[in-house]
């Protein structure tokens, strides 16, 4: 009888194990090549790198120190984890995952967060610019390695106090001056010196502000808490004296709206915090400018005496004389622009001299209208050229100033 089943069943044992075996030392072989791949790839994942940001930021204010601080552990926090990402999807992807998944929103981040750092230092001091656009983008080590915390946990002091000296230059308060050109009636006297003198607190308190408030409120602080508020005020107080004046006389127009507004002179000693006085309580006997001192405070700003025009002299024979405002320049005017202004300040009282010689010339002539039509209403035009012409010459070599050509260019007639 043969016996070849019995011989074939045992070959089959000896087959299946040496498959058995063969099975196994292949898995032990790819888990040590797993093994050796694993341990290869985890040396060479990239890490991103990206530029410094805390030694560009330049002075900072001790009010932005703190949201500085948030920022700087920010971008740190946000390059920690765009490597965890990096390191968590080996091999996902294509060739440009890295770059859209991770460095793409990366730069993002980024941007928005030393965008919020200049915005947090120009809160107080000037706004920097500290090239969100060129910091925020990141590179790869593609070896790995690299500074995953770049930018220190602290502002230095030393940005500190650079900052609090950057916002030293406290500066003053320039007004226009209030010019009473008309008649004061005595009845109205009192209330015209208290607020005269009203003004001047008013720019006192203001300059008072100014210094208390150094380094507050960012870029617009100076404008909305102290400006915006001091023309308010001063709109009221000269409205008042309208009131006070136009109760007993015919009410004037002490161009409030023009004469409110001031401006902030940055360089500082400014003469806006001297003392305003009064105008003369006797009413003028001509035409009223003799009460020219109305914000005597600021005079100092201006060039000279003959930086304004003192004009309205004309002729007193009983005829009938125009009654100007007087042009003030309220601010520095530049070497350059000086004999251009003079000229014009000249000519301004040239006009009104040839206004009143016309006056007179034409006595009687042309209706009820016609010293309006005819002598006013072209003197107005010139004196507003003329104006206009000394704002362009100062804004040459230097901040255009707005002599408010529209409410000094314009005359009445002193019957």
């Amino acid at each position: 009888m043969k016996r070849y089943r019995s011989y074939a069943k045992g070959s089959s044992a000896g087959a299946k194990r040496w498959r058995v075996a063969g099975v196994a030392g292949v898995a032990v072989a790819l888990v040590g090549v797993g093994l050796g791949v694993a341990a290869a790839a985890d040396s060479a994942v990239p890490t991103v790198n990206c530029p410094t940001v805390a030694d560009k930021l330049g002075a900072v204010p001790a009010q932005a120190q703190a949201e500085i601080a948030r920022n700087l552990q920010l971008l740190n926090t946000q390059i920690q984890e765009a490597n965890n990402r990096i390191r968590t999807t080996q091999g996902q992807g294509g060739a440009n995952f890295i770059q859209n998944a991770i460095l793409g929103p990366l730069k993002d981040k980024r941007f928005a967060a030393i965008n919020r750092m200049e915005t947090a230092i120009g809160r107080t001091i000037a706004k920097p610019n500290l090239n969100a656009e060129g910091l925020s983008g990141c590179s790869l080590n593609a070896n790995g390695g690299g500074n995953a915390s770049p930018e220190p946990a602290d502002v230095p002091a030393a940005s500190v106090s650079a900052g609090a000296a950057a916002v030293g230059n406290v500066g003053t308060i320039i007004c226009p001056d209030v010019v009473i050109n008309v008649a004061v009636p005595a009845q109205a006297r009192a209330e015209i010196d208290r607020n005269l003198a009203l003004l001047q607190t008013q720019i006192n308190e203001a300059n008072a502000r100014l210094k208390s408030s150094v380094g507050q409120g960012g870029a617009n602080f100076v404008q909305n808490a102290i400006l915006g508020p001091l023309k308010d005020k001063r709109f009221a107080a000269i409205n008042r004296m309208e009131t006070a004046i136009g109760r007993n006389a015919a009410k004037p127009d002490l161009n409030a709206e023009g004469l409110s507004t001031c401006s902030l002179n940055a360089a500082g000693g400014g003469a806006g915090a001297a003392p305003t006085a009064a105008p003369t309580t006797q009413a003028p006997a001509n035409n009223g400018n003799a009460g020219n001192n109305g914000n005597a405070g600021n005079n100092g700003n201006n060039q000279a005496a003959a930086s304004r025009n003192t004009g309205n002299v004309g002729i007193n024979d009983g005829t009938a004389q125009v009654d100007c405002p007087d042009v003030v320049i309220n601010v520095a005017i530049p070497a350059q622009a000086a004999n251009e202004v003079n000229q014009n300040l000249a000519l301004l009282q040239t006009q009104i001299n040839e206004a009143n010689a016309r006056i007179k010339s034409t006595a009687f002539q042309g209706g009820v209208n016609f010293i309006n039509n005819a002598i006013l209403g072209p003197l107005k035009d010139k004196r507003f050229a003329a104006i206009n012409r000394m704002e362009t010459a100062i804004g040459r070599n230097a901040a255009k100033p707005d002599l408010n050509a529209e409410g000094l260019s314009a005359c009445n007639l002193n019957k």
